[in-house]
């Protein structure tokens, strides 16, 4: 292993400490991967797009660190965002609470970001210009969860079932995907959703 090579993998340590607390400050687990590509240059990255990245760290954060919302705080943005996309309000607050619980920094293990935990794809496909920031995501989350309201023809069930795991696994099986995960999460979010018709209907 050469000298620039080493000063390299040195050099990413001590920078690696620094790049979680700026770029990850609220995410529950923040995992950063990296690689030195042929010109000796390191990249880094949360979401490895290239099979070179490798995990060199990953640390449990304080959920004091969280920028947690109250659910007011969102209740513009909701109510504009439904209005626009033609989506009960209460739904999609339903969908935020059991998403993040109101953590506009929230970041999943799997790379989902933001209030309605979109993946960076769907975010990019919402024209999400910025997944942390909440007005964005909640007007691009919202917009997908219309989407797959509008694909399973207005059926809550299954378009909450494919928010949590995919329109093509629940097109092709016709129901909710028989995954304990996806269950529960339709469960919860039909409890949330009562619950906020109940106490907030006018979000």
């Amino acid at each position: 292993m050469n000298r620039r090579l080493l000063k390299n993998i040195f050099a990413a340590w001590l920078l690696v400490g620094t790049l979680g607390l700026l770029i990850f400050p609220c995410s529950t687990k923040a995992q950063i991967y990296t690689f030195v590509d042929e010109k000796g240059v390191m990249h880094f990255s949360n979401v490895p797009t290239d099979s070179r990245y490798k995990l060199i760290r990953s640390k449990r954060l304080s959920r004091k660190k969280y920028s947690k919302l109250a659910p007011g705080q969102c209740s513009l943005h909701i109510e504009k965002a439904a209005r626009r996309y033609g989506v009960d309000p209460c739904l999609v607050k339903a969908v935020i609470k059991m998403e993040s619980n109101f953590n506009c920094r929230a970041v999943s293990k799997k790379g989902a970001q933001g209030l309605m935990q979109l993946m960076p794809g769907t975010a990019r496909d919402m024209r999400v210009a910025n997944p942390f920031d909440p007005k964005d995501n909640i007007f691009g989350g919202t917009r997908y969860l219309r989407m797959m309201l509008d694909l399973f023809q207005g059926d809550v069930k299954l378009a909450l079932a494919a928010y949590n795991a995919g329109p093509e696994r629940v097109k092709a099986l016709g129901r909710i995907p028989p995954f304990p995960e996806t269950m529960n999460y339709v469960d919860k979010v039909l409890y949330h959703y009562q619950k906020y018709k109940i106490t907030s209907p006018d979000v």
